[in-house]
C-alpha cells in the first residue's frame, strides 16, 4: 500500500523502459530520487539498455518480453548488477506488475501487450499509470472495473488525458459540456493533399513537435492517434460521444480544453514534453519542480486552433463512428490500425491505404457488447487477421 507521507519514496515499476515514454520516465525519476524509487523495469528486447538502467538506478527486477532477447540476457548475468532477477515473456511482465514492494506500475509498452500486466497490477493492489491508450480502447470497461473493485487509482499519462484529468479535478461530471483534445496535425498537416499518395515511412516518422516512437508518430500523421484518444477519453471520463471533440493546434502547447455547462473553459498548457504528464502521474497528488522549464509567457504566445478536416483525416471520422457504435468496434479499429501501420512502416502498403484497411475491417466484423475479456481478445485477433488479408490486396507493387 502506497504511503501518503511525502517523506516516503513512491516505488515504481516501469514496463516499457527503453521506449520514448520509458526514457522520459527515467528522467523524471532521476530528478526526484527523494520522492521516487525505480524497483522494476521491462522492455521488449533491448536487454543491454535494461542492464544499463538497472545499474544506474539499482534495479533488481528486470523483464525481457522477447524470447530470444530474454535468453541472451540470461546468458550475460555479469551485464546486470549482482543479484538481479531476470524474468521473461508475458509471465515475466505479470510478475513485475505484482511486485510486493511496488506502489505504482507505469505501463508504457506499445500496443495491447500491456493489457494483462495492467489488470495484474490493479488486482495486486497497485496504482496504474497508463501511457498505452490501446489498453483502454481494447478493454476499457474491464480495466475500469478492476480499478473500482480493488480501490486503486488509474492515472493517465498520455499528455491529453493527463491534461483533462487535471482540468476536471474538483469539478462534478454533471457540469461538463464537452472535452476538446488538441492535435498537432502530425508530419503532413501542411502538405497539399495530392502529395500524400507518395508519403514514405521516413517522411511519416518526422514529427514537427514531439519525439515519439514510429507507430505513434504515424498515428499522429493519420490522426488515428487522436481518434484513439477520443475513444479513451470517452471511456476514462465517462463521456458521451458528442461530448468528445478535437481541434488542430500546431503549437502543441494547449493539450486540452474542458468546456463547462456555463460556457466557461479550462485549458491545460505546458511545453510539448512527456516529462510533464509523467511527473504529474507519478507524484500525484503532490507537485514538485519540473524536469524541464515552464512556458515563458514573456516570449509567447501564438496559439492557433483550426477545425479538423475529416475528409483529409478519415481515421478521425472512423473513430467517431466506432465511438457511437460501442461494443467491440473500438477494439477492431485499434487492431486494424496496428496492422495497417505496421504494413506501411514495412513499406508494403501506401500511406493512404491505412484508413482503407481499417474501413474494410469495420465493415466485416459483427459488433457486440462483450461480456468477458476473452471475447474481446478473440475479436482483436479476428480483426488483425482481416486487416492482414486486406493489406495484402493493397500492397505496393
Amino acid at each position: 500500500m502506497a504511503s501518503s507521507a511525502s517523506s516516503q519514496r513512491k516505488r515504481v515499476v516501469l514496463l516499457g523502459a527503453t521506449g520514448s515514454i520509458g526514457e522520459n520516465t527515467l528522467r523524471v525519476i532521476a530528478a526526484h530520487r527523494d520522492r521516487l524509487e525505480l524497483v522494476g523495469i521491462a522492455a521488449r528486447g533491448n536487454w543491454p539498455r535494461l542492464a544499463a538502467i538497472a545499474g544506474e538506478f539499482g534495479v533488481r527486477h528486470v523483464g525481457v518480453f522477447d524470447e530470444q532477447a530474454f535468453a541472451a540476457a540470461k546468458a550475460e548475468p555479469a551485464a546486470f548488477p549482482p543479484g538481479t532477477r531476470i524474468v521473461g515473456g508475458l509471465d515475466g511482465l505479470n510478475e513485475l506488475a505484482r511486485l510486493p514492494e511496488a506502489d505504482v506500475v507505469l505501463v508504457a509498452v506499445v500496443g495491447t501487450t500491456g493489457l494483462e500486466p495492467a489488470l495484474t497490477a490493479l488486482s495486486a493492489g497497485k496504482d496504474l499509470a497508463l501511457a498505452s491508450k490501446e489498453i483502454l480502447v481494447l478493454a476499457g470497461k474491464f480495466v475500469l472495473a478492476a480499478a473500482r473493485k480493488h480501490g486503486r487509482r488509474l492515472l493517465p499519462v498520455d499528455s491529453e488525458h493527463n491534461a483533462v484529468f487535471q482540468c476536471l479535478e474538483g469539478h462534478p461530471q454533471a457540469g461538463v459540456r464537452r472535452v476538446v483534445l488538441t492535435a498537432s496535425g502530425g508530419a503532413f498537416r501542411d502538405w497539399p493533399a495530392e502529395r500524400l499518395a507518395a508519403v514514405t515511412p521516413a517522411d511519416a516518422v518526422r514529427h514537427p513537435n514531439w519525439s515519439m516512437g514510429p507507430k505513434i508518430t504515424v498515428d499522429s500523421a493519420t490522426l488515428a492517434n487522436k481518434g484513439l484518444e477520443l475513444i479513451e477519453a470517452q471511456c476514462l471520463f465517462g463521456l458521451q460521444p458528442d461530448q468528445c471533440d478535437a481541434v488542430l493546434h500546431p503549437q502543441s502547447i494547449v493539450h486540452c480544453l474542458v468546456e463547462f455547462a456555463d460556457g466557461a473553459m479550462l485549458a491545460q498548457l505546458c511545453p510539448p514534453s512527456m516529462t510533464f504528464p509523467i511527473q504529474h502521474a507519478l507524484l500525484y497528488p503532490e507537485r514538485a519542480p519540473g524536469v524541464e522549464g515552464a512556458l515563458d509567457l514573456g516570449r509567447l504566445l501564438n496559439l492557433e486552433f483550426r477545425p479538423v478536416d475529416e475528409g483529409r483525416f478519415p481515421m478521425l471520422k472512423l473513430a467517431r463512428e466506432v465511438m457511437r457504435a460501442g461494443g467491440v468496434a473500438p477494439a477492431a479499429y485499434n487492431a486494424a490500425n496496428e496492422v495497417a501501420v505496421a504494413e506501411f512502416l514495412a513499406g508494403r502498403i501506401p500511406f493512404l491505404a491505412i484508413p482503407r484497411v481499417v474501413t474494410q475491417v469495420l465493415t466485416r466484423i459483427k459488433n457486440f457488447d462483450p461480456g468477458d475479456l476473452s471475447s474481446v481478445l478473440a475479436l482483436d485477433q479476428e480483426a488483425r487477421r482481416l486487416a492482414a488479408e486486406r493489406a495484402a490486396t493493397l500492397a505496393t507493387r
